[in-house]
């Protein structure tokens, strides 16, 4: 059980599959990924299991554990209690003394209940998550936008403006938290004031993406009053709506589709490929109304926590 050396042992690594193979060398050479991040455990030569972390360029700390696989077609009886033991090792070696280990995150099908494969395969690793300390947070939807899609019309409702500033983008994430869906936003505020949430996730995320702060907009009334924003952005991937929210006074009138229909607008005039979006499994209103702008369900996205 060791990291990878660098790029060179990219095809070991790639021995087994994952949707994210095709992204390692380009996070590699960008600074995503460090090769000491990038763990394997090998029995004779043949890969039999891998873990690897993920963070923003530059970044000397891992960010999220996004890999973490076991050989599904081998007939090792042992491969989840390999898995277990890459996995201490690996955490061990990679992350701070004392730190608390970061999410980890799993792409999978959208019927992976139904497929035995599927569920097998995501299941194992699970396992492997529970046995060192971890647990289920959310399950996600991960959706998906194509140009050929239906577009829904500018809003007759509701007017349009760019943030005034950083406050003011803070000011309302912080108010759309009362009597939110979204499992991360809950959980920040069992530790923390809406207030210093917002924050957090404006700095950790928000501030960092690099495409233009005057694609996102903020919704209002005729006579100005705020009814919610959309933010539209690029996470150096994809196309996405980052963040979608409506005011709590505002709920219940179906703004969050015009809201969508301009974040979509503003990046389909970008003629980008295809734009992503993901919403809680248990936020139906808001995966609702992304299929109703087109967005259709792709996949799964398992989250899972160290307590």
């Amino acid at each position: 059980m060791r990291p990878i050396n660098g790029r060179e042992e990219l095809d070991l690594f790639f021995q087994l599959p994952y949707v994210l193979n095709g992204e390692l060398a380009d996070d590699l050479a960008i600074g995503r990924r460090r090769p000491e991040w990038m763990w394997v455990a090998l029995r004779n030569d043949r890969l039999v299991a891998r873990a690897a972390w993920w963070s923003r360029p530059g970044s000397g700390t891992p960010l999220i554990l996004d890999v973490l696989d076991i050989d599904d077609n081998a007939s090792d009886p042992d491969r989840v209690d390999i898995g277990v033991r890459l996995l201490h090792t690996a955490m061990a070696a990679t992350l701070p003394d004392g730190s608390h280990p970061p999410e980890y995150s799993r792409f999978i099908p959208p019927d992976w209940r139904e497929d035995p494969l599927s569920r097998q395969a995501t299941e194992n690793r699970m396992t492997v998550l529970e046995r060192t300390g971890a647990r289920l947070f959310v399950e996600r939807l991960r959706l998906e936008r194509l140009p050929e899609s239906p577009a829904r019309g500018s809003s007759k409702r509701l007017a349009f403006r760019p943030f005034s500033d950083a406050k003011e983008l803070v000011a309302l994430m912080a108010s759309v938290l009362d009597g939110t869906l979204d499992a991360h936003g809950r959980d920040d505020l069992t530790r923390m004031s809406a207030e210093e949430a917002a924050f957090k996730h404006y700095e950790g995320e928000l501030a960092r993406y690099t495409s233009p702060r005057d694609w996102w907009r903020i919704a209002t009334l005729p006579h100005g009053e705020p009814v919610g924003f959309v933010l539209p952005a690029h996470n150096g991937y994809n196309a996405i709506i980052a963040y979608i929210a409506v005011l709590p006074t505002h709920r219940g009138n179906g703004y969050v589709d015009d809201l969508l229909a301009e974040g979509t607008r503003v990046l389909a005039e970008q003629n980008v490929p295809r734009i992503r979006a993901s919403t809680d499994l248990g936020n139906v209103p808001m995966a609702n109304a992304f299929r109703r702008a087109g967005y259709v369900n792709f996949g799964r996205e398992i989250n899972m926590t160290w307590s």
